[in-house]
């Protein structure tokens, strides 16, 4: 599955719009690495635990849109954007989403 994050494939023509796909997931760290996280917002630096959760999440969630793209038989997804959103403390959503198109 061809996904981009402009409105146009180069080289491609869209010849059929096929409608909104999304893939979405919620994610959490456990307790203990919460704690951790916890610490280290008062020494500073990056919070690995929470980078490796939400690439974990954008890769779930492009994974999703992807198969729902291939479900509706497209042959590409354009404007590919993110949304992220706190769902409650340590949890959060990411969400893919983007326009399903035919290409000729």
């Amino acid at each position: 599955m061809l996904l981009s994050t402009i409105d146009q494939v180069p080289g491609k023509v869209i010849v059929q719009v096929l409608g909104l796909v999304s893939g979405s997931v919620v994610t959490s760290k456990h307790v203990g690495k919460d704690f951790m996280a916890s610490v280290k917002t008062i020494v500073g630096g990056e919070i690995t635990g929470y980078t490796e959760m939400l690439e974990d999440a954008r890769r779930i969630a492009l994974q999703r849109l992807s198969q729902d793209a291939i479900d509706m038989g497209a042959d590409a997804v354009v404007g590919v954007r993110f949304t992220t959103s706190s769902i409650m403390q340590s949890a959060a959503e990411v969400t893919a989403y983007g326009t399903a198109v035919k290409l000729g």
